[in-house]
């Protein structure tokens, strides 16, 4: 964790930060069970995958299990990576879009900025979360079957996807000249993620998130 904190801070700004995260979408054929499920809120049918990088863009974590019409905030709360990194507290940190809830260990954009510091906060924190963006952009060029429709059995795609994963990362490893600049993928964010049943710690952690970011906003302007 300490190099991954590192190599981030040698490139960004945000303090804490060991990475990225976000969830794509891939294209499937429709399920004969529970086919619905599949079916995400434009329409398409797919798995909805979550991944994190670092800020070398390297994937760090894969999450390819779930039909499209799951949210990305149900996705994390249940997610391995949140039980890795939520263990240090706070002292290390994911970026997020506003989908996901704000946490001591994943910070996401001011809903409504009020001052400059808040708006300053979320264009530095735009402009360093897109490296999953990018990441997303250049796995589907390098790997073109994950930007049409996979014409596989769906308990198969979990796979398909973890391979291209590790591939991805053995390209970036061997420094793979094949590259596309600034690929990022064109994503809607999704707002506003809904809080069910929160029990007190959660309420807690929210707040001390939102405590961390308001930290963070205000020093990022000295």
């Amino acid at each position: 964790m300490d190099q991954a904190k590192a190599d981030w801070a040698s490139k960004f700004r945000i303090p804490t930060v060991i990475g990225a995260i976000d969830c794509t979408h891939v294209h499937i054929m429709k399920p004969s069970e529970f086919g619905d499920e599949y079916v995400n809120r434009k329409g398409k049918t797919t798995i909805n995958i979550q991944m994190t990088c670092d800020a070398n863009e390297k994937i760090t974590s894969v999450d390819a299990q779930w039909p499209g019409s799951v949210h990305v905030g149900r996705i994390w709360r249940v997610s391995g990576i949140q039980d890795v990194v939520r263990r240090y507290d706070g002292d290390v940190c994911l970026l997020g879009d506003s989908g996901y809830g704000i946490t001591p260990w994943l910070l996401t954009p001011f809903d409504e900025p009020r001052n400059a510091r808040e708006r300053n906060y979320n264009s530095t924190h735009a402009q360093e979360r897109v490296i999953i963006e990018r990441v997303f952009g250049q796995m589907k060029r390098r790997f073109p079957i994950l930007s049409s429709q996979v014409r596989i059995a769906v308990k198969n795609v979990p796979n398909l996807v973890i391979s291209c994963a590790v591939l991805h990362n053995v390209a970036k490893h061997l420094n793979d000249p094949w590259e596309v600049e600034d690929g990022t993928e064109n994503g809607v964010v999704e707002e506003n993620v809904p809080l069910y049943n929160l029990d007190r710690n959660e309420v807690i952690n929210i707040r001390r998130g939102q405590q961390k970011r308001l930290e963070i906003s205000n020093n990022l302007m000295m």
